[in-house]
């Protein structure tokens, strides 16, 4: 059978990106599908990171082992009798727990009254010793998926999508740096051939959909979704309200872009543009937005395991539905009814 060749679009969410480690781990085990290229921000990025530097050591298989050892690294807590009996009162719960707890709420306090710069010598980014742990002669690789992270550059405001040899450890943390909780990472910008500080990449690509249009690319894009798109409700807590400006705020972009492409399929399906003037873009979701909405910003940021194994959980479902009911859609139309989505 011709392989199903897709790219893939990976969000950022912080520890939420759990939930794309199992759709994944999932896609990976599907013997008829390729994986030919991905753009991932934040914890999309790692997730892709980790998925091509595995592939090319082992194979689909070496894929899922080096996705496994990524998250057991981001998770590297212990269970303890103390918050075990939280885990039994399900997701939802959990995360009311986290979030209304003192310490949660006094770390988020001091995070929007004190700036990074203010710890001086105590200042860490607890990615770092991760990320540099990364094969990044498999990473930047010309063999294996395409892969592109994408960063925001605090001076113009302006996306800033790395790929190949331009792909490092401080790339990578560029594209997860919180601005209100690490300080901005500076690296050397080829495009602008001077140093530049970068913050995280949902701001303006969450993740940036226009690098897989490549010709070379296939016309499938499989966006992972972990922000979710819709919540019912007028948030009225503080955490409530932060939580969904933020989901707003790093779904934006990725809307922008996918509004953009419908507005092209309609021109091709018009006549109005020749096909050869523009690529026709086949889009794909996953996504399990219920779940999502039993969790918030706490979740994100204390990746506990039970909250990773639940993700990962729900994640391997997700695909496993999306298999089901859209495989056969693969490489020849969109699972995703742009038309609905921007009615």
């Amino acid at each position: 059978m011709t392989k199903l060749r897709i790219n893939l679009a990976l969000q950022g969410g912080g520890a939420h990106g759990a939930f794309t480690w199992g759709v994944l781990d999932r896609l990976l085990q599907d013997d008829d599908i390729e994986i030919a290229g991905i753009s991932g921000t934040s914890a999309g990025a790692l997730n892709g990171a980790a998925l091509k530097a595995g592939m090319l050591k082992g194979g689909k298989q070496g894929a899922r082992d080096n996705l496994d050892w990524l998250w057991g690294k981001v998770g590297a807590v212990q269970d303890n009798a103390l918050t075990g009996w939280m885990y039994s009162s399900g997701p939802q719960a959990y995360s009311r727990m986290i979030e209304n707890s003192l310490p949660f709420m006094m770390a988020d306090t001091w995070s929007r009254m004190v700036s990074p710069y203010s710890y001086g010598p105590f200042y860490s980014n607890p990615l770092r010793p991760i990320v540099e742990t990364f094969d990044f002669a498999s990473v930047c690789a010309h063999e294996g998926p395409a892969l592109f992270i994408c960063a925001t550059r605090v001076r113009n405001g302006k996306i800033r999508v790395f790929d190949g040899d331009d792909i490092t450890t401080e790339a990578i943390m560029a594209s997860a740096c919180l601005p209100t909780l690490f300080k901005a990472v500076e690296l050397y910008d080829s495009e602008t051939d001077q140093n530049e500080d970068f913050w995280d990449g949902g701001y303006t690509g969450n993740p940036a959909l226009f690098p897989l249009f490549a010709d070379d690319l296939p016309s499938d894009i499989v966006i992972i979704n972990i922000n979710p798109l819709e919540r019912s409700g007028v948030p009225r807590t503080p955490q409530q309200i932060q939580n969904r400006i933020n989901e707003i705020s790093f779904n934006s972009s990725l809307l922008r872009e996918l509004r953009a492409i419908s507005f092209v399929q309609r021109l091709l399906e018009r006549g109005t543009l020749e096909q050869s003037e523009m690529k026709r873009v086949l889009i794909h979701m996953i996504a399990d937005d219920a779940l999502m909405n039993d969790l918030s910003v706490a979740t994100k940021l204390v990746p506990t395991p039970y909250v990773l194994k639940t993700l990962k959980t729900a994640g391997q479902q997700a695909a496993e539905t999306f298999i089901a009911s859209h495989k056969s859609a693969l490489n020849k139309r969109s699972s995703v009814d742009m038309k609905d989505m921007f009615g």
